[in-house]
């Protein structure tokens, strides 16, 4: 006989408050952002101003279609944004709320 630790409302909190099926996916894709380093450079010059393609790729020291690839990218899943001014598309984040994240890792690692 297998014996629970948890009580029965422990176990239901628990239950609830794990992740599934769309949401899970969701904070997957969200999280996996985090995960490569030439999109936490973008995000990270990104948060300071909004840049064009050109531009990132010239400060960051990236190549243009790496840029934009990984540009398209984070505006499919929502995390930047764009706008154009004449012929140039400038990216921006979509919300603050990428920066805190990053600022919060910074912190956490103790730097």
């Amino acid at each position: 006989m297998e014996m629970l630790l948890l009580d029965a409302r422990t176990q239901t909190l628990v239950e609830d408050y794990v992740p599934q099926g769309e949401i899970l996916e969701g904070l997957v894709t969200f999280f996996s952002v985090f995960a490569d380093a030439t999109r936490l450079r973008i995000l990270s010059a990104l948060a300071i101003t909004e840049l064009c393609v050109t531009d990132l790729s010239r400060v960051l020291q990236i190549n243009q279609t790496t840029v934009s690839h990984q540009l398209r990218f984070l505006k499919n899943i929502g995390i930047v944004r764009s706008s154009r001014i004449g012929k140039v598309i400038f990216y921006s984040l979509s919300n603050d709320t990428v920066n805190d994240i990053l600022l919060k890792g910074v912190e956490f690692l103790g730097y």
